[in-house]
């Protein structure tokens, strides 16, 4: 069984927002090596505090950075 996963979706609020990467990682006190691990969603455990100011310097909500997918609860 397949519970699923927590995808992030930083790189269509980017593009959304119209912020560079540089910017953010600024805005959001982050290393743009980090970013980028967030961007491509190469995060296995989720900081909330970098959520969190992910979140203030985009302006946005919880639910708009963060997707479910769910699993195939056939496996």
């Amino acid at each position: 069984m397949s519970y699923g996963n927590i995808r992030i979706k930083l790189n269509e609020l980017i593009k959304q927002k119209g912020i560079s990467k540089n910017r953010l990682s600024h805005k959001a006190e982050m290393q743009r090596t980090q970013l980028n691990n967030y961007c491509n969603n190469k995060i296995t455990r989720l900081d909330t505090d970098v959520l969190a100011r992910l979140c203030s310097a985009l302006d946005c909500k919880i639910e708009d950075l963060l997707e479910f997918v769910p699993g195939d609860k056939d496996e």
